[in-house]
């Protein structure tokens, strides 16, 4: 709420503007009245602007804090799991025991997709990378439960919630079998959440399996550390569509197609195959050499990061769990894995990276860790949309649930003044 005020002046005219205060973080300027004055704010890549309120994350780059609904993240990996905590982001309480059993049966219920969409997935190439795939599929969501798409009606929005959450792993999983040539496996609601969908990944019809407990708690440990981190770009982006009134499967597509890119939800695949690419331990002194060049374009991927000025509260999690799951495979002597530490040691150690604080990321170590499980990189940002599917739905239902606004930027206009149309014949 307005405490204060600011006041600003700009050629004799003078406006003021509500401080408010939340309950973490800086205060914020209310700049909407600035426009009545005759001007705009700038600012590129929205470094200095709070686009919207909420009361889901909270994160403190320079400290290293990132909190779900108040919870440490390092304890909810730690001692909760992902679906108490997709709970938690969804209804802002962690659930007691009768209600936390209620809702794992209400995502078992949906965890199945409409028969039609196996046939869906034989419109794309076997190729197709599948965060392509998973664009598509989940976008067509609404074309098969138009039943519950009235955003306005809070039970509509609450089985929508429920149906990404139980759908998500069974959609990813099917991405990876169309794209190797297997059959999908339908869900398993006796499993856990994680177990389930490395059930679906990897089990076949010819012999059952049992996904390794190791792995299972290593997955969902992912999941929990992915699952929201404030408005990054993918969740503002559903936030931006959902603005439009948008059904939220639409919208969820939408976070989808903007986590795909390598400066976001890619940069764990581009992390891995920059480990390809140097090759070999021998050759880490060349690569940190061009790391440090100012004028070679190479940069070592997973190590700093956007938010955090400090290390990175996810890294500190995944890196034991990475070292975990390294044991329980036995890959601790894989030729990349031991790039991998040896880049990991000199991050920790090298003056260069400590006084940037460059230290290793979330997507550094969680790279290492999915593919040791054995999912292949093309699938790396397919389980992050699934992982953030919660964060995104969660802060969709809070938007739609309070009072907004169509979003609509603005912009600073450099392009050419009014012109008169010229006909081809006399242009020169």
């Amino acid at each position: 709420m307005a405490e204060n005020k600011a006041t600003l002046s700009v050629n004799n005219v003078t406006a003021e503007f509500d401080i408010l205060k939340g309950t973490l973080g800086p205060e914020v300027i209310d700049i909407a009245p600035l426009v009545k004055c005759g001007y705009l704010t700038y600012d590129p890549g929205f470094l200095s602007t709070a686009a919207c309120e909420s009361k889901i994350t909270y994160i403190d780059g320079d400290k290293g804090i990132l909190l779900y609904r108040g919870y440490p993240i390092d304890q909810l990996a730690m001692q909760s799991n992902f679906v108490e905590v997709c709970y938690l982001l969804l209804n802002g309480e962690l659930p007691n025991a009768v209600i936390y059993d209620e809702f794992c049966k209400a995502i078992n219920r949906h965890t199945m997709v409409h028969e039609q969409i196996r046939y869906f997935f034989n419109g794309f190439r076997r190729d197709a990378h599948p965060m392509a795939v998973m664009v598509g599929v989940v976008g067509a969501l609404s074309a098969f439960y138009h039943d519950t798409l009235d955003i306005k009606n809070p039970e509509h929005r609450a089985i929508s919630a429920l149906r990404l959450i139980a759908k998500m792993p069974t959609i990813a999983a099917m991405c990876y079998k169309y794209n190797i040539g297997q059959p999908f496996m339908p869900p398993q609601n006796h499993m856990s959440y994680a177990e389930n969908f490395l059930h679906m990944m990897f089990a076949t019809p010819c012999e059952e399996t049992i996904p390794n407990p190791v792995l299972v708690r290593a997955l969902d440990k992912i999941f929990t550390l992915h699952a929201d981190h404030e408005q990054n770009a993918s969740t503002s982006t559903v936030r931006l569509a959902g603005s439009t009134g948008a059904n939220p499967f639409a919208c969820i597509s939408a976070g989808i197609a903007a986590l795909w890119g390598p400066a976001h939800g890619g940069a764990n695949e581009a992390a891995l195959n920059m480990l390809h690419e140097i090759g070999d331990v021998s050759n880490i002194d060349k690569y940190i050499k061009r790391a440090k060049d100012p004028n070679d374009p190479f940069r070592l991927i997973g190590f700093g990061h956007r938010v955090y000025k400090n290390y990175d509260p996810r890294a500190k999690v995944i890196r034991e769990t990475c070292y975990e799951v390294l044991e329980a495979v036995g890959a601790k002597d894989d030729p990349f894995f031991k790039i991998a530490m040896a880049l990991e040691k000199i991050a920790l150690e090298d003056d260069y990276f400590i006084q940037r604080k460059l230290y290793p990321n979330v997507d550094f170590y969680s790279g290492i860790t999915l593919s040791a499980i054995g999912i292949p990189t093309n699938m790396f940002t397919v389980i992050f949309a699934l992982a953030r599917t919660i964060g995104w739905i969660a802060h969709w239902n809070e938007m739609i649930s309070s009072p907004y606004r169509l979003s609509r930027p603005r912009q600073l206009y450099t392009g050419p003044t009014e012109r008169k149309y010229v006909r081809m014949k006399e242009r020169k």
